[in-house]
């Protein structure tokens, strides 16, 4: 007998002042309908059973532990891209060249 675990969902909202916070979770059906609204309103999706797992025991409204914020900050970072957005105040400099010839280059002598 293979003991099946149940899927699993949660939601996160962010809003760029505070850490984020667990705003959805569920089991099975529950996960299903969240996975639904998140497709419906076009928000990317990540899935890590662990990191979800480990989500899922905080209560909702909790904001997610500092252990996790480099993660975290990681995924939403992921997901803003994805959608075309930055953060208030970001400027993105793009790639930038830069001379790297050494100004002082000696060659060895006899």
């Amino acid at each position: 007998m293979i003991d099946k675990s149940p899927r699993q969902a949660i939601a996160l909202t962010y809003d760029g002042q505070q850490a984020p916070t667990l705003s959805a979770k569920g089991d099975d059906e529950l996960a299903e309908a969240i996975l639904a609204i998140a497709r419906e309103h076009e928000v990317p999706i990540y899935e890590n059973a662990e990191l979800v797992r480990l989500l899922a025991r905080m209560e909702l409204g909790d904001q997610i532990p500092e252990a996790l914020y480099l993660t975290i900050a990681e995924i939403i970072a992921f997901a803003w891209q994805l959608k075309g957005k930055v953060p208030v105040g970001f400027v993105d400099e793009g790639p930038q060249e830069r001379d790297i010839t050494p100004t002082d280059l000696r060659l060895p002598g006899p």
